[in-house]
């Protein structure tokens, strides 16, 4: 049963990927463009660094999948890609572990496979001390997830109906194990009061995970006999949306959900985001075309994300912070809305270290 739910993720998932209208709102982040801030491309890096941990790139694979024979063979495929461009994975939730040892090997691949990368294991919120510590040895992992998914569980047939012990049991995992502990939503976004219970918690990272890409709950009433929580399809944050709100929280963020192409990379990191994850994209990628397509298209994200970071002027992601963004649209509304004022977005430049006038950096 669980191998069989793992597999009719992967299939919905990739046909809603094949459905989606391509419209989020990212579109609602612009850059302003200064025509004299570019600087060499050999000056530019993309290396990040948050809570403790450093990445070469800004880019990761989030989590994904695990726990049947036929996902054993994409998380394969995902290390390979991984290994081979240098960007962090995360496993898919590792729960059918717990109940059926026997597919360890579908989730440990991933580390087999890329023994030196970025490896995160993925529990979920009612996992005790135990298993996370065990999902963190069976991948050999550098961070733990835990993944918070109400609205999937709500619509899930089997799924959990029981959400008062997350906040305490988060809490413990937090305290107990010797790797950083990243806590990401599947799809329907952390505001920014979850991000700071988070932070309270002694979470180092909060990956918000928002609305925009692939949907767990559409997903999820896709296996329902009736389909009849449709209601719920876009339920939650945007990506863009969580970001804004997430500002000065006071814990690094990562940003996944409905990240397109390197653009939407780039203004997630210019948000404040310490890395950009995707999943859904890669995904249909490589089902689609195999490890090699997966391969060229994050080699080609990568290379675009260092090709504007030299047109904008930012020497490291994080200076992608320094640029002019305009928010536009329902995104502008819902700032107003939470109280998140957003004309210093505009003006960053005349305020951020350095000199004002353009093509005098030294």
């Amino acid at each position: 049963m669980i191998a069989q739910r793992k597999d009719d993720h992967v299939r919905l998932a990739v046909e809603q990927q094949h459905g989606h209208s391509g419209q989020n709102q990212f579109d609602e982040v612009s850059f302003v463009h200064h025509a004299l801030a570019g600087i060499d491309r050999a000056d530019v890096s993309l290396a990040t660094t948050f809570a403790g941990i450093s990445w070469h790139v800004p880019l990761y694979i989030n989590a994904m999948t695990g726990g049947s024979a036929n996902t054993g063979v994409i998380n394969r495929d995902l290390a390979i890609a991984a290994r081979e461009t240098g960007v962090p994975i995360a496993s898919g939730s590792m729960s059918a572990y717990f109940k059926d040892p026997s597919c360890a090997g579908t989730f440990s691949v991933l580390r087999e496979e890329n023994p030196d990368g970025f490896v995160m294991a993925n529990v979920n919120a009612t996992a005790s001390v135990d298993k996370a510590q065990r999902a963190i040895e069976l991948l050999r992992a550098d961070a733990l997830q835990i993944h918070i998914n109400t609205a999937q569980e709500t619509v899930m047939p089997e799924g959990d109906r029981s959400f008062s012990s997350w906040v305490p049991q988060i809490e413990k995992i937090a305290a107990s194990v010797d790797v950083p502990v990243i806590v990401k939503e599947v799809g329907n976004g952390l505001s920014r009061e979850t991000v700071l219970t988070l932070r309270n918690l002694g979470v180092r990272v909060a990956d918000l995970g928002g609305r925009g890409g692939t949907d767990f709950a559409r997903i999820e009433n896709g296996r329902r006999d009736l389909a009849d929580y449709a209601f719920l399809d876009g339920w939650g944050l945007s990506t863009a949306a969580c970001l804004l709100d997430a500002q000065d929280a006071g814990i690094p963020v990562l940003a996944s959900g409905g990240v397109r192409n390197p653009l939407d990379v780039a203004r997630a990191l210019a948000l404040g985001a310490s890395g950009v994850g995707a999943s859904g994209g890669f995904l249909r990628t490589l089902m689609d075309g195999g490890v090699p397509a997966l391969i060229a298209q994050i080699s080609t994200w990568l290379d675009q994300l260092a090709a504007l970071q030299t047109m904008l002027g930012a020497r490291t992601p994080a200076e992608l912070t320094r640029c002019d963004l305009l928010i536009h649209g329902a995104l502008r509304s819902f700032c107003a809305d939470r109280g998140q004022e957003t004309q210093r977005f505009a003006l960053r430049s005349r305020t951020s270290a350095g000199p004002e006038v353009m093509g005098t950096r030294p």
